[in-house]
């Protein structure tokens, strides 16, 4: 292990509760030991993540969060006492690992309850909405501190909590503690005076408007989560160590507005000098640690970094706070361990979180205690497979059921939380497959492949691999990507993967295999525009080609805004020409990764024109024409085309004997260009 890691490697108490090492794996709906959004139960699934991370050096794992109120069926956590007998094996087994386990109870989520279209047409039918109430009462599930807009949605308003409402969850909060205990669980943590959720909203002025004792000053606003850990202790006992998931400051300039790094802007929320009250008082009211970072649902991008976000984005301000406490602080958020080990080190940190890096490879604190960095298969920030919720202008969220229900899946691993649907099952008819195309795709391909026993044959038309994703893994705020890139290149060296540079296949008959596998991506699209020839590609761009100082964008959606973004970043003065109304208007992107760019783009005064399309493309100028049908012409040095790509694949499936993967079977992205090459050579 790397001298500089050890620090991290050295144990700290909670309370009474030793922790062996200072990796805390954060909370991550998806990974809940009682269910997610269905009813509580003991999840064999979520029980085998999170041992599989306790066999693979963890010292603290924090489950996905539990609501003590399920808003799917509108069960009570506290009523199933089966399940938590089922817990209690489960916790000596994690034991004997050397690892602890908190159990991590919501409130729930009031105002950021995450709505969706389908919601919305549940809530604003009244049949609809009166049938739908027993198993979803949105009226209930979405009530906060006071009256406010919901976080996705103008059609499903959040009412004000009674007091009755807020005394039936202390009372959760402290049975459900009680049976945690005696089931074996270490601790439990709060969930949240953190993140916009429904106990921080109480604590924010500028959700709660009160009147009553929960609202006004600050210990009104800070009672709710008080009583909570009161009533935990009075339960459990005041030995039984209650951690806070803790926001040091909001980061909120207002609703579904936040404040971006860097940017001056007033705070509407909690701000730093409340916060070193709040996390003196909080602390000395009983809570024995804080876990922390920042943001809330309205600046979402600060408690789930997008790739655009910098690393470590909230050490400081969490090393700020560790000096008005007595009690162990950690901080998570895009984490470095080298960063987080030297703030141990240094007395500014207790323990360092990470939560996605525990989706993308489960083993990743092993390798990094082998010394093994370089097998680590990266988290990429992408949020395609563990938090694809995704909200644009004139919809709620638009992720569907599918990924709703099963969250902390991984666009980089397959096999994270879909443990019978993607398993390496080896081979008993070992093959030789021909794989065209080197790129993501073919190189996943490859690497399940020779995992099964097969023998891979790579035909790749450049000198390298990599595909497409090498230019889009090139824009200067995506290290991961590269870093995935190498991971990928080294699994084709450790696996003795056969390759064929340069060497372009036109028909996959001309090959020797009896299998192929195809995965040679797709081409720009290309638009009836007059002048189009002067634009170059997005991918081109990206590659190196030159450009002037102003830029038009042409294409809105995630690749025209992450280029725009690269564009400004190297001193250029980049336009965004969008057909649609919103930018960022698809499915399937973060609403933390696209809130950034909107929000980036409006603090730069990056000129956006929605709702507007290319008519004609001169030499030093653009002409659009709007929705209302005038036309304007833009001036710019370059044009840059982001409109999409057409599958090119080489031949058609053929049952097991073709198949296609990647873009080439259909454009996507990185996880359905991974999740399909891993079921293609599975299939062999």
């Amino acid at each position: 292990m790397d001298s500089r890691l050890e620090p991290l490697f050295t144990p700290w108490s909670i309370g009474g509760c030793e922790i062996k090492n200072r990796i805390v794996m954060t909370s991550m709906g998806g990974t809940n030991i009682f269910g997610w959004m269905e009813r509580n139960h003991f999840d064999r699934d979520g029980a085998r993540f999170l041992m599989e991370r306790a066999q693979n050096n963890v010292g603290l794992l924090l489950p996905g969060c539990q609501p003590v109120y399920n808003p799917i069926g509108g069960q009570w956590l506290d009523q199933n006492r089966t399940m938590y007998e089922e817990l209690k094996p489960f916790m000596e087994e994690l034991h004997a690992t050397g690892a602890k386990m908190f159990v991590q109870l919501t409130a729930g989520f009031g105002r950021s309850f995450t709505v969706s279209d389908s919601m919305e047409e549940l809530y604003t039918n009244p049949l609809l909405r009166a049938l739908s109430k027993p198993f979803l009462d949105l009226d209930k599930i979405c009530a906060t501190a006071s009256p406010s807009p919901n976080r996705w949605s103008d059609k499903v308003p959040s009412r004000e909590m009674t007091i009755g409402e807020i005394d039936r969850i202390v009372e959760a909060f402290a049975t459900c503690a009680k049976m945690l205990r005696d089931a074996g669980v270490d601790g439990v943590e709060v969930h949240a005076v953190h993140e916009g959720y429904l106990l921080d909203q109480f604590t924010l002025p500028y959700v709660n408007h009160r009147n009553d004792i929960y609202g006004g000053s600050r210990e009104n606003r800070y009672r709710f989560p008080v009583r909570i850990v009161h009533a935990i202790h009075d339960a459990a006992g005041e030995d039984f160590p209650v951690s806070l998931r803790y926001s040091v400051v909001s980061r909120t300039k207002g609703f579904r507005e936040g404040a971006l790094p860097g940017e001056d802007y007033v705070e509407v929320g909690r701000t730093m000098e409340e916060s070193e009250w709040a996390a003196r008082y909080l602390t000395d009211e009983g809570y024995a640690m804080l876990n922390c970072d920042n943001g809330t649902y309205d600046a979402w991008y600060w408690a789930h970094p997008p790739i655009y976000m910098p690393e470590n984005c909230n050490l400081a301000d969490v090393e700020h706070i560790k000096g008005y406490v007595d009690v162990p602080v950690v901080c998570a958020g895009r984490m470095d361990p080298y960063v987080g080990a030297q703030a141990v080190a240094e007395g500014k940190l207790d323990a360092v979180g990470f939560a996605r890096q525990f989706l993308a490879d489960g083993e990743w604190v092993t390798k990094l205690v082998e010394g093994r960095e370089k097998d680590i298969r990266p988290c990429i920030c992408c949020h395609n497979g563990c938090f694809n919720m995704c909200h644009y202008k004139g919809h709620a969220n638009t992720q569907t059921l599918e990924d709703s229900l099963h969250l902390s899946r991984c666009a980089v691993n397959p096999e994270t939380m879909q443990y019978e649907k993607h398993h390496i099952r080896a081979t008993t008819t070992p093959r030789r497959v021909a794989v065209v195309g080197g790129g993501i795709g073919g190189m996943e391909t490859a690497r399940v492949l020779a995992l099964r026993g097969h023998w891979p044959v790579i035909y790749e038309q450049s000198d390298h691999l990599g595909g497409v994703f090498r230019e889009a893994a090139s824009a200067s705020f995506k290290g991961k990507l590269r870093d995935l890139l190498a991971w990928y290149e080294r699994q084709m060296k450790e696996l003795g993967v056969e390759i064929h540079y340069n060497r372009e296949v036109i028909d996959v008959q001309e090959l020797d295999e009896d299998y192929a596998i195809v995965a040679t991506g797709a081409t720009p699209k290309r638009l009836p525009v007059q002048g189009f020839e002067r634009a170059m590609d997005a991918l081109d761009y990206l590659d190196g080609a030159k450009v002037g100082q102003r830029v038009v964008v042409i294409g809105g959606g995630l690749t025209g805004c992450e280029v725009a973004l690269e564009l400004y970043l190297s001193g250029k003065e980049p336009v965004i020409v969008e057909m649609k109304d919103d930018l960022v208007a698809q499915d399937g992107v973060c609403l933390a990764n696209s809130s950034y760019l909107r929000e980036f783009f409006a603090w730069k005064k990056v000129p956006v024109y929605l709702e507007s399309t290319v008519r004609a493309i001169g030499e030093d100028w653009v002409q659009i024409s709007h929705k209302d049908g005038t036309l304007e012409r833009i001036a710019c040095d370059s044009v840059v085309s982001a409109v999409g790509y057409t599958p090119d694949p080489i031949s058609q499936p053929d049952g097991r004997h073709v198949q296609l993967v990647g873009d080439c079977a259909g454009v996507g992205n990185l996880r359905s260009v991974i999740w399909r090459a891993y079921e293609a050579a599975s299939r062999v």
